[in-house]
């Protein structure tokens, strides 16, 4: 059966005709692989509607909509790397792993060590599937999720700061490299991210992102990316749009 995945979401769901219904109770009961795959997505969508909901910001959320749209678009007639029900599935499962354990109340000591250490284990995984998103290379969709997951995100370690940093900077796509930066913002407040942010000035080239990154900067009041600014205004091959916000941080920062 085609596409088994979506018609067992669509089963779940409750969204199919009866004779699609029928058709796809006949599959599990003929095939151990897909009635196993119906219990392994029934227990994440219920685990999902039992988490609190993780809401990327608005700006994420259009953008990773409009990517997966153009890849979608640009994939027909190739072979695809994913399909919207498997990328579905992997950002659900990520945005599961961060949530779990939420309202969790356990009684005894040995329960709650056990518990936790269950629990590190899923966040190790949840980082590792983060991270392989955001380092995927087929997909600037893919790796928007993982930028989008590091956004929801209450502490970032090094190796996750990095992988951010190295997206805002290198990503050949400006919704990622957004996205990248919306997610370090969350921890401007630490001085190792604050420090790659000032020093991410210099080495920007997406002026999309440069203007971004400046106005961040001034929200912060970071005076000491002034000289950083004066710079930009007399680069030649800075666009006056940069220019102008830089020029304008200036002014707000003296």
């Amino acid at each position: 059966m085609e596409n088994i995945e979506s018609k067992l979401i669509d089963y779940i769901d409750g969204k199919l005709d009866e004779k699609e219904r029928v058709a796809v109770e006949r599959e599990m009961a003929q095939n151990e692989k897909a009635s196993k795959l119906y219990e392994q997505l029934l227990k994440i969508i219920q685990e999902m509607e039992r988490v609190q909901d993780v809401k990327p910001s608005q700006s994420l959320q259009q953008n990773f909509e409009k990517m997966l749209a153009e890849e979608m678009q640009q994939a027909k007639g190739k072979q695809l790397f994913f399909h919207p029900v498997a990328l579905r599935i992997a950002a659900g499962v990520v945005f599961l792993l961060l949530g779990i354990g939420i309202g969790f109340w356990l009684n005894s000591s040995y329960q709650q060590k056990r518990e936790i250490a269950r629990l590190r284990h899923e966040m190790d995984s949840t980082k590792q599937a983060m991270l392989g998103l955001l380092t995927n290379q087929q997909s600037a969709s893919q790796r928007m999720v993982g930028a989008t997951v590091a956004y929801q995100l209450v502490k970032a370690d090094d190796e996750i700061v990095n992988a951010l940093v190295k997206a805002m900077n290198e990503d050949p796509n400006t919704n990622v490299r957004l996205a990248a930066l919306e997610a370090l913002g969350k921890f401007k407040h630490e001085a190792s991210v604050r420090k790659v942010l000032i020093e991410s000035l210099a080495k920007q080239n997406d002026p999309v992102v440069q203007i971004s990154l400046i106005q961040m900067m001034v929200d912060m009041k970071e005076k000491s990316i002034i000289g950083e600014l004066e710079k930009l205004t007399q680069q030649k091959e800075i666009l006056k749009a940069v220019k102008d916000e830089a020029y304008t941080g200036i002014l707000k920062l003296s």
